[in-house]
């Protein structure tokens, strides 16, 4: 049976929290944000699951799903949203039984999406949108997931599929610590740019054994340049906490339990042999991507994971030494896509042209602060740069806002209304009259 959502009682909430918005603009930006997903990107199919697509692309991503509800889960109590929210988790693990290795998936068995790729599956090929793997496409649904139980105590997601997915998910985590060994996976794409493709007839860049584990693909959808990306496999070692806990308290199965305790100690112990550095402005760092051998990249990108949302993510807390150290770097013009223009500084990324700072990246700056004068700086300089439409975009030009990619971008909509909701107690303070 389809889910139905009672948007008159979601509104009922939502106004009460907009009339305590002194500022037009920004009850506006709420109001259009907060309702995005659910009113431009959401399918609610008859088995019960929901389909959340991108918006300008009719695809659904495991990663942008999850983070496109993520603001929902503050309105659990009206009919409708936990149901929804719980039909996304079903959705996303049914997509994951399919090909853990897709990144993104059609509604139907229709065939859309690159078709004309090389890689080395043939299996439910209809059902896959895009297949770039990527280690967050398969962290956010479990992440999506725990946030749910804990907020709504709901454990009912947690069935055979989900056991039997997220199963999965553990296995090919170890497969890929072993690339070059055990990794049944390629992928090639023809007649486009570099980032699109991977190297070494589908394989990738060469890395060897850390602990890690690989990934092919940034959340940007661009190819990594060393295999272990560092802040996807912080997220990973975030949601095989969250594993641990699920298999032990709710499936009463410690051997499973056990075994997501001890992947995550080997990324762990990975993550820190192999990817903090000694800068010598910064002190201890860590690196966006390494590849064992002693190469890395020292950068951060906009979409999350990403180092500046560590502790959004749950990796660490705010004031960690490291990631401040982090931050500060990734926050300067050591970030080869951190920029300045006349409007706006922030971080972009090379998925973007050059210049073009993401909302996304300023809305988490925000997030991941406990200084307030940086937070109301934040907010001031997104309502800024918003174009004059009152929502998200994916990149703007940091000297002109006029300028964009994505008339809308529903993960950054939904961004900017958490971050609304999470500060609701001092919006008017930070906001410029």
């Amino acid at each position: 049976m389809a889910i139905e959502v009672n948007l008159t009682k979601v509104r009922e909430m939502t106004d009460k929290i907009a009339a305590g918005i002194h500022n037009t603009k920004l009850r506006n930006m709420f109001n259009n944000c907060f309702y995005s997903t659910i009113e431009t990107t959401t399918k609610y199919h008859a088995d019960g699951s929901t389909y959340v697509f991108t918006g300008d692309i009719p695809a659904m991503w495991l990663r942008d799903s999850s983070a496109q509800v993520m603001h929902y889960l503050r309105v659990c109590d009206c009919p409708g949203i936990k149901e929804a929210i719980a039909g996304l988790v079903k959705k996303q693990m049914f997509y994951i039984s399919l090909d853990p290795y897709a990144n993104a998936f059609n509604e139907e068995d229709n065939g859309a999406g690159h078709g004309g790729d090389k890689t080395n599956f043939n299996e439910n090929k209809g059902w896959i949108w895009e297949r770039k793997y990527e280690i967050d496409s398969l962290c956010y649904p479990v992440w999506i997931s725990y946030k749910y139980w804990k907020k709504t105590g709901d454990a009912g997601i947690f069935d055979d599929q989900y056991k039997k997915s997220t199963k999965t998910i553990m296995d090919l985590f170890k497969t890929e610590q072993d690339h070059e060994k055990n990794s049944p996976y390629r992928f090639e794409r023809f007649g486009c740019p570099e980032t699109d493709t991977l190297p070494r007839e589908g394989k990738g860049a060469e890395v060897v054994p850390t602990g890690m584990t690989w990934s092919g693909f940034r959340p940007s959808d661009d190819a990594c340049v060393y295999g272990y990306l560092v802040p996807a496999n912080m997220f990973a070692v975030v949601i095989l906490g969250y594993l641990e806990e699920i298999y032990k308290t709710v499936y009463a199965d410690d051997a499973l339990s056990s075994e997501a305790a001890a992947l995550k100690a080997q990324i762990q112990d990975g993550i820190e042999k192999y990817a903090i550095f000694e800068d010598p402005d910064f002190g201890k760092v860590y690196a966006y991507e390494v590849d064992g051998k002693g190469n890395a990249i020292f950068m951060d990108d906009a979409n999350v994971p990403s180092l500046l949302s560590l502790p959004y993510l749950g990796y660490c807390e705010i004031d960690d030494p490291i990631y401040q150290n982090t931050r500060k770097l990734i926050l300067s013009k050591k970030n080869k896509y951190y920029y300045e223009g006349s409007f706006a500084k922030g971080i972009g990324s090379p998925h973007t042209p050059e210049g073009y700072i993401w909302h996304i990246a300023l809305v988490m700056q925000a997030l991941t602060s406990h200084d307030d004068a940086e937070r109301a700086a934040m907010l001031n300089q997104i309502m800024a740069c918003d174009g004059g439409t009152e929502v998200m975009h994916e990149g703007f030009d940091c000297n002109d806002p006029t300028v964009y990619t994505r008339e809308w971008f529903a993960w950054a909509n939904s961004l900017l209304a958490y971050f609304i909701l999470d500060s609701i107690d001092k919006i008017n303070d930070y906001v410029k009259e």
